[in-house]
C-alpha cells in the first residue's frame, strides 16, 4: 500500500515504497507546494522539488518552464474545461447563469485538494515574483470570458462590454477564492457561486446565498 512520509518534501511523500515512483504534472506541482510552505518559496530550488518526487531536474522541465509554473498545477486544462462549459451551454440559458455555473463547475475539488488549495492561494496572493507572475495567468482567464460574453453579446473580445464583464467576473472570483482561503470552510464552490450572484444581481440585494 502507498506510505507517505510525514515529511512531504521527501520522496517517501509522494512514492510507493520499493519501486520508482510514477511522475507527472501533479505530483511535481504537489511537491513544489509542499516545499514552498515548508522552505519558502526563493529558499526551493528545482532540483529539491525534482528530488522530493525521485526525478531528474529535465523531468521537472518537461512539465513545467519553471519553479513559480508547477504552482499553478493544472491551470492549463482548467482554462479548457471552462472554455468548454461556456462553449456548451444553450443559446438561450442567461448569460450570467452560465457563466456562474461554468466558474463553479471548474473550481470543484476534492476534499484532499483544499489544504493544497490553500497553499497555492496564499503563495500567489503574498510572494512578490508570484503576484507578477499571476497577472499572467489571469489575463488567460479573463480572455476565455471575454471571448464567452463577446459571442453573447454580438460584440468583439475587447470591445468595452466583454472586457469590463470578464475583468468584473475576475474580481468576484477572487474575492471568493481569498474570502473562503481566510475561513475553514469546504465549500468553496458556495463561496464562488454567491460572489458571482452579488455580480448578476447588481450587488443590490445585499448578500445572497447560494
Amino acid at each position: 500500500m502507498p506510505v507517505a512520509s510525514s515529511d512531504p518534501a521527501s520522496p517517501g511523500g509522494y512514492a510507493h515504497r520499493g519501486r520508482r515512483p510514477s511522475t507527472s504534472r501533479e505530483a511535481l506541482s504537489r511537491a513544489a507546494l509542499h516545499l514552498f510552505a515548508s522552505r519558502g518559496y526563493e529558499a526551493t530550488t528545482v532540483d529539491d522539488i525534482a528530488a522530493a518526487v525521485g526525478v531528474s531536474r529535465r523531468t521537472f522541465f518537461r512539465y513545467f518552464e519553471s519553479k513559480r509554473d508547477a504552482i499553478w498545477g493544472e491551470f492549463d486544462a482548467e482554462l479548457a474545461r471552462l472554455e468548454t462549459e461556456l462553449g456548451s451551454a444553450a443559446p438561450d440559458e442567461p448569460m450570467m447563469d452560465v457563466l456562474t455555473r461554468a466558474v463553479v463547475t471548474t473550481n470543484r475539488f476534492g476534499a484532499g485538494e483544499l489544504d493544497e488549495l490553500r497553499i497555492r492561494i496564499g503563495l500567489i496572493s503574498t510572494v512578490p515574483s508570484l503576484i507578477a507572475h499571476s497577472a499572467v495567468r489571469y489575463a488567460e482567464w479573463r480572455d476565455v470570458v471575454a471571448a464567452f460574453a463577446a459571442r453573447r453579446l454580438g460584440r468583439a473580445p475587447d470591445d468595452l462590454a466583454p472586457q469590463a464583464l470578464a475583468r468584473a467576473a475576475l474580481g468576484v472570483a477572487a474575492a471568493a477564492f481569498d474570502s473562503w482561503a481566510s475561513g475553514d470552510s469546504d465549500d468553496l464552490g458556495g463561496a464562488v457561486e454567491q460572489a458571482f450572484r452579488l455580480l448578476s444581481g447588481g450587488f443590490g440585494d445585499g448578500d445572497p446565498q447560494p
